[in-house]
This record gives structure tokens, C-alpha cells and sequence, in this order.
């Protein structure tokens, strides 16, 4: 098993990585060139650069990802080919996608996509707080020793 973080926006790297640690699980931060750094380098984590283009860490992530893998992030569409690949798909909200909500949350990034389209304002995400980061820490530990019974 590996774990695979869509990393450019993603908040709880740190505790995945830490968590992953404990458990003795690689991870894989797939980040864009246009967020390289040299302090993002940790120990026993393998970081890979894509292209800035829109869903290159996506494809990326989608030719490495294989059944009983986990993908961390909070797009829609790449969670979607995560779930039909057969690997556990989480955000970093504290929620598991599953193929019984994907669909519904698909169809809504569609119906705010045609508003805003169509020249009406949306409301964006919530802020990330720390309920958010307790939630995704509780969710990652439980999926984690879930799939290493």
C-alpha cells in the first residue's frame, strides 16, 4: 500500500506524513513545479514534480495508483478515478469519498460550475479549521489500521 497525496493545496500533509510514519506506510507528494521547494523535502517521503498544467499531478497520480492504495485530495474528479481504480479515497476535510456520495458531489461542482458560468456568484469552500484537521487525522489513523488488519 501506498499513500498518494494530491499535495499543491493540501493542508494536512504534515499529519499524514507523520501518521504514515508510525504505520511504516510510504507516501508520495505529487505537487506541481510552481510549488518546489527544497524545505518541502522530508525523510521517507518521495516527492514527484509535474507540470503546472490544470490535472498533471492528477494523471500522475492515477498512472501510479494501484487497488488498495489511498489518494488523498480534495478534487472531485480525481477521486472519482481513484474509487473506480479500487483505492480508498479520502479528503482533507475528514470525509471518506465513497461511490455512494460521489456522484452527488460531482453533480454539484457541475451545477456551481454552470452558475458561476452563467455570471452568478457561489460560495466558495469553508476555511480549513482545526475540527477539520482533528477529523481527517481521526479518519486517516482508522483507515489506515482498517487496511493493514
Amino acid at each position: 500500500m501506498t499513500i498518494y497525496v494530491d499535495a499543491d493545496a493540501c493542508p494536512v500533509k504534515l499529519t499524514i506524513i507523520a501518521t504514515s510514519r508510525e504505520f511504516e506506510v510510504p507516501v508520495v507528494l505529487v505537487k506541481s513545479f510552481s510549488h518546489f521547494s527544497h524545505d518541502d523535502e522530508q525523510p521517507g517521503v518521495e516527492t514527484i514534480y509535474v507540470d503546472t498544467g490544470a490535472e498533471a499531478a492528477d494523471y500522475r497520480i492515477m498512472k501510479l495508483a494501484k487497488t488498495g492504495d489511498i489518494i488523498i485530495t480534495q478534487d472531485y474528479g480525481l477521486a472519482s478515478l481513484g474509487l473506480a481504480k479500487g483505492c480508498t479515497v479520502l479528503h482533507h476535510k475528514g470525509f471518506t469519498y465513497t461511490n455512494e456520495n460521489i456522484d452527488q458531489l460531482l453533480y454539484s461542482r457541475y451545477v456551481n460550475a454552470m452558475a458561476r458560468k452563467s455570471g452568478k456568484r457561489t460560495k466558495g469552500p469553508k476555511a480549513f479549521s482545526s475540527e477539520d484537521e482533528a477529523a481527517f487525522s481521526a479518519l486517516f489513523r482508522k483507515t489506515l489500521e482498517e487496511a493493514l488488519r
